[in-house]
């Protein structure tokens, strides 16, 4: 492949490595448990601990003092104190490397510091993430470096605020489908970008553009378009905002439409090489969800300690409603789900710090599972409240609209659980590919078929488990192993059935994804109530995690199983046929008989 000329770039090492790095969940689908990369669980270092400690206080004082969540949502901005405040405090470089004026926190740091700011006020979380979780780590990870030179020392300050320029009108999580446009001058010395990108959070206050756009090279003698990524300074000329969006949530951030008319960038504004954009975009936004998963969890956790006060001093029949078991029943699952959700991106987060791990399908399974937690738990809060909950006085009705983007967020739920499916079915899928091609030459292939069917009967027989659990949860690790091996066998046995044709089938992906996502999340409960019990020194000692593991790991091995049988058993064609006649007609259901 050829393309325009243009000074070579040396990315930094990416955090995910998916082709030489291994992956827990990838390995979960070939019936293998590698506890070397969730055991031990992560800790953080004394240093760590304190600096933390010390960010943690300066925030939430300033938070006391400055940060009105419910002025923020009906005013739709944010005041110049507070964004000015996130600056001073050094916020804006927290994931920044020291070596360009941030702080360089570790991903536990970083994201524990996300999580306080999103349970604060989401909008701010947003102003927060977008700025350094994709909005200028692309140069951070991937930057040369005279663009780190330039860029981060200024963003780190808050001097300048990043976004990051990916969704189009007709690209959101298709990535490939965008029609941006850079193209080369005929020395290859600069770019002219012209598109449209869409609902870029930051747009109003930024100075830094991360711009993906299609750029032509030469295939074959055959001209093709490769997404690429550039920094492109936000006062050239060429560019112009759209209005503030109006949001159904999080509106005091600033969300709008960028537009690139012929908008002249130097080569060495390019980051990476061409046609890295798209591999560039998947390890920043790797990196962004976690944070997303951070900020939902303690989000959940902030909105119902608002109800768990209100359900203790809130009297019905004589009696708190807090007493009332079908209140309990709610507050229980949110505890227990809280639990497991802050010990996955915990976990998660040791994989990024230790390195040389490839945790994206772990990230997407936090994010998932998180995002949709908080808006069960801010649904939950806002019922416990009961007609207060709908009332915008109280903080209830706010929850559950600022909570629902994280569903769409950084890759929809659905376009994740069709990565984490198809990513982890790759390995298997090329097992039975490299035995297609054996069985075509059977005589010379002997040993490879012999090979393949001697192991097959070993998984079957042998299931994998776990050796670094506490005893006391012995009972729980034996179950989580054996929907791990009952899994890796449900999927060669639906590779073997669809073929390549699985990539179509949406209904199998959802039910892989779903039981990658309820066993992820019960290992990470696993390790870090390991952890948990030698901490505490006895199993006594740790019994408010025993019981939050003991609820969780269950319910959450219950819904793989099933996950796991509706791969073979299920009403897909029916399913199929509902949907695609709603779709035709227009209308949900049949209509009713008052109708007709």
């Amino acid at each position: 492949m050829t393309a325009t000329s243009a000074p070579a770039h040396s990315g930094a090492a990416h955090l995910a490595d998916p082709d030489h790095h291994p992956s827990f969940t990838k390995g979960v689908f070939l019936g293998e448990i590698r506890e070397d990369l969730v055991f031990p669980f992560p800790v953080l270092a004394p240093d760590e601990r304190e600096a933390l400690g010390m960010i943690l206080g300066s925030f939430q004082a300033f938070a006391a003092d400055t940060i009105d969540s419910h002025r923020l949502d009906s005013e739709g901005r944010f005041p110049d104190a507070v964004r000015k405040g996130m600056h001073e405090l050094g916020l804006m470089g927290m994931n920044i490397p020291e070596a360009y004026g941030g702080f360089g926190a570790s991903a536990k740091v970083f994201n524990r510091v996300f999580g306080e700011i999103g349970a604060t006020d989401p909008a701010l979380a947003v102003y927060f993430g977008a700025h350094q979780s994709i909005g200028c780590k692309a140069i951070t990870l991937f930057g040369t470096g005279e663009q780190k030179q330039r860029w981060l020392p200024r963003c780190a300050s808050g001097e300048i605020v990043a976004a990051f320029c990916l969704t189009e009108p007709g690209s959101g999580s298709d990535a490939q489908a965008m029609t941006t446009a850079a193209t080369p001058d005929a020395k290859g010395d600069s770019y002219t970008i012209t598109g449209t990108k869409i609902w870029i959070s930051n747009a109003g206050y930024a100075g830094l553009f991360t711009v993906f756009a299609k750029v032509p090279v030469t295939v074959d003698g055959k001209t093709k378009h490769r997404v690429t990524a550039f920094a492109v300074d936000a006062t050239l000329p060429g560019i112009s905002l759209g209005q503030p969006e109006q949001k159904m949530g999080i509106k005091a951030s600033d969300t709008r439409t960028v537009t690139f008319d012929n908008v002249v960038v130097s080569a060495a504004d390019r980051i990476g090489e061409v046609g890295q954009g798209f591999k560039i975009a998947l390890e920043v936004l790797n990196s962004g969800r976690l944070g997303l998963a951070a900020g939902s969890s303690l989000g959940a956790r902030k909105i119902m300690r608002v109800a768990l006060e209100y359900a203790k001093q809130r009297t019905q029949f004589g009696r708190p409603i807090g007493s009332f078991e079908m209140i309990q029943h709610k507050i229980a699952l949110n505890a227990a789900e809280t639990y497991a959700s802050d010990s996955a991106w915990m976990l998660t987060a040791g994989m990024v710090d230790r390195g040389g791990v490839d945790f994206s399908l772990e990230t997407a399974c936090c994010k998932i599972f998180a995002s949709e937690l908080a808006f069960r738990a801010s649904n939950d809060a806002l019922q416990i409240a009961g007609g207060i909950g709908y009332s915008k006085e109280y903080p209830y009705e706010q929850a559950v609209r600022d909570s629902r983007i994280n569903l769409i967020f950084e890759g929809t739920n659905e376009i994740l659980r069709a990565l984490i499916a198809l990513t982890a079915l790759q390995q298997p899928g090329e097992r039975l590919k490299a035995l297609g091609k054996a069985f075509k030459d059977p005589l010379h292939s002997i040993g490879a078929i012999g090979s393949f069917v001697a192991g097959r009967a070993k998984r079957q027989i042998v299931k994998p488990s776990f050796t670094r659990v506490h005893e006391a949860l012995a009972g729980e690790a034996e179950t989580v192993a054996g929907i791990i091996h009952d899994l890796a066998l449900a999927v060669e046995s639906l590779l073997m059935r669809h073929g390549k044709a699985v990539i179509e089938q949406q209904f199998l992906q959802l039910r892989l994804a779903n039981a990658a996502i309820d066993i992820y999340l019960a290992v990470a409960t696993l390790s870090r109530t390991t952890w948990e019990i030698e901490r505490a020194g006895s199993v006594e000692a740790a019994s408010a995690e025993l019981d939050c593991a003991r609820v969780f790991i269950p319910a959450a091995m219950r819904r793989a199983r099933r996950s796991i049988r509706a791969l073979r058993a299920n009403q897909d064609a029916r399913l199929k046929k509902i949907a695609e006649r709603a779709l035709e007609e227009t209308d949900l259901a049949p209509t009713t008989p008052t109708d007709r």
